[in-house]
């Protein structure tokens, strides 16, 4: 397995990301509610722009504490190896998602909880 292509793969990751979130902040945020300078409707779609880029800002972070665990299993020695079953974590699977961290079948079985 080519560790130095994941971790590669995860800095760009985690840069884009990083430049996603500037950009999100401003979407996320406090909608204005002086009616005289936004109209009902205007302002219920600011309204909920507002919560769509929140929630993509969530999912930014979850994405990011990811790509963190993972560089910090590089170093350790530990990556491409499920948490689960320790066993070794297919190399197609890791180049769709290189923060992942469950072999496809631990991955499997927890989406069926």
């Amino acid at each position: 397995m080519d560790i130095k292509l994941f971790r590669s793969l995860l800095l760009e990751k985690k840069a884009a990301l990083v430049e996603e979130e500037a950009a999100g902040k401003e979407a996320a945020q406090v909608v204005e509610l002086d009616q005289t300078s936004v109209g009902r409707v205007s302002r219920m779609d600011a309204m909920q722009g507002q919560a769509m880029a929140i929630a993509a800002n969530q999912r930014r972070q979850i994405e990011l504490q990811k790509i963190a665990v993972a560089l910090t299993r590089i170093k350790q020695g530990e990556y491409g190896y499920c948490l689960e079953c320790d066993e070794e974590i297919a190399e197609a699977r890791l180049k769709l998602d290189p923060a992942t961290s469950l072999c496809i079948d631990c991955a499997s079985k927890k989406e069926m909880i």
